[in-house]
This record gives structure tokens, C-alpha cells and sequence, in this order.
């Protein structure tokens, strides 16, 4: 597990967080709370409802009920780029790069969200690449990258926006064991550079090994907050992930 070297502040405050849609309730009266300098693993079975939070906690979509608190300010319902520029962004699950615009441009996007000028935007662009990895693909065209290197660009892009907090969905989705270990080391390298991070991930044992504190969502709701450890010997969780506590089954980590 990473070591925190921040004084613990919470930074990020969800308090009865609801979202639904017609008669399905995707997100249930969430509480939840990411302390600065965290790395914190947000988990769970497929279809729990982690992109729909994230996707509110973005901006993306707006609560039914609940409020959302970023760096002490209220932040429920506010858009998307009023949330970017205050410090917050996040990546996508399915990752769709600008197809016709070169890796620079891409990156330039994220960059011109807290930078008015283009040649500023261009160097925190070349310098996100830099640190991603990418410098030597910047004239490639968005659509010419593997699928490893649009998750990378992906990143890029919002960590030239100067982050304080990062939220990163799957970023490990549809990788090689490979390029999954190159990923878990790149993760370590955000958080290494000061920033926060809300981290999205399906498989328990990538996220487990990088996380100081886990949440697992369930049917929306959340059933676990807890030191890894605790989480993947909880009842829950196991239950959750395996639909059975019996023994025999071993714990989550499996």
C-alpha cells in the first residue's frame, strides 16, 4: 500500500448522494469522502452504479438528491467545465480521443481549460505528454494510438488541466498483463506528482496493491468503506463479487 504524505483533509465530501432513472435507483443515498493526498479505490461487480457516480460527481449528471462538496465549496449540479477549472477532472471508461486532431491538440483541450493562451496551453500540453510518455507521438493523429496509449493520452489530457483531484475510470480496461503492471506504476507516478486520486476499477487484485482506502458500491449502494484488508474479507463484499460467503470461496483477492 502507498504511503500518504499529506496531512488528511478531506477534500472531497458526498453526502446522501441519489441518482435515478425512471424506477431504477443507479446511485443509493451515498456518503463518501476522499481526503487530500488519498488514492482512493471506488470497486464493485459490474453494473454497481461507479461510472454513474463518477459521472455525477464530474458534472456530468445531476443528483436527485444529496450534495457534493470539492475543496469547500458546494459544487452539486455545476457543470462540468466550472468543476474542471476549479480542479477536478476525470477520464472515461470508453476512451475517444478527437480522431482527427494530432495527440498535442488532444492534450491542448485539457490544457486550455485553465489556460487562456495557446502557446502556454502547448507547453503544458508537451509537458503532460513528457510525463505520460508520449512526447515522441505528439504529431500522431488521436485515432493512430494502441488502446494503451489512448487511455495514457486520455490522461494527459486532464492531468493539463493541473488537477487537484484525478478521477480515473478503468484506466486498466482492456489492457495486457503488460501493460496493466506498466499502468499500476504509471498510477503510483500521478499520485508521486501530488496529486489525489478517485480510482474505478472492476478487478479487485489491480486495485487493491495502489489503494489506501476502499469503497465498494453494490446496487448503488455502498457496503464498505474500509482499509483493503478489511474490504476483501468483508461479508459484502465477498457476497457481491461471488454470491455466495461460504467458505471454500476464499476472500475477494482471489
Amino acid at each position: 500500500m502507498p504511503q500518504r504524505r499529506w496531512a488528511i483533509m478531506a477534500l472531497l465530501e458526498l453526502t446522501g448522494v441519489t441518482k435515478r432513472f425512471g424506477g431504477l435507483t443507479a446511485v443509493d443515498n451515498v456518503n463518501l469522502v476522499l481526503n487530500e493526498g488519498e488514492i482512493l479505490g471506488l470497486i464493485g461487480p459490474n453494473g454497481a452504479g461507479k461510472t454513474t457516480l463518477f459521472a455525477i460527481i464530474a458534472g456530468y449528471l445531476k443528483p436527485n438528491e444529496g450534495k457534493i462538496v470539492f475543496n469547500g465549496v458546494d459544487i452539486t449540479g455545476k457543470e462540468t467545465h466550472k468543476i474542471a477549472r476549479m480542479g477536478m477532472n476525470r477520464t472515461f471508461q470508453v476512451v475517444k480521443p478527437f480522431s482527427d486532431m494530432n495527440v498535442v491538440e488532444n492534450v491542448m483541450v485539457g490544457a486550455m481549460m485553465r489556460n487562456a493562451s495557446v502557446k502556454r496551453a502547448r507547453e503544458k500540453a508537451m509537458d503532460a505528454l513528457e510525463f505520460c510518455g508520449l512526447a515522441h507521438r505528439a504529431d500522431y493523429l488521436g485515432r493512430e494510438l494502441t488502446v494503451a496509449n489512448k487511455k495514457r493520452l486520455e490522461v494527459a489530457r486532464a492531468l493539463a488541466s493541473d488537477p487537484k483531484v484525478l478521477l480515473l475510470d478503468e484506466v486498466m480496461a482492456g489492457l495486457n498483463p503488460s501493460e496493466v503492471r506498466d499502468a499500476v506504476e504509471f498510477i503510483h507516478r500521478i499520485h508521486a506528482r501530488g496529486v489525489t486520486l478517485l480510482v474505478i476499477e472492476h478487478v479487485m487484485e489491480v486495485i487493491m496493491p495502489i489503494s489506501h482506502r476502499v469503497a465498494v458500491l453494490n446496487y448503488g449502494k455502498k457496503i464498505v468503506d474500509s482499509d483493503p484488508k478489511q474490504a476483501v474479507s468483508d461479508p459484502e463484499v465477498i457476497s457481491a463479487y461471488f454470491g455466495s460467503t461460504d467458505e471454500g470461496r476464499g476472500d475477494a483477492s482471489c
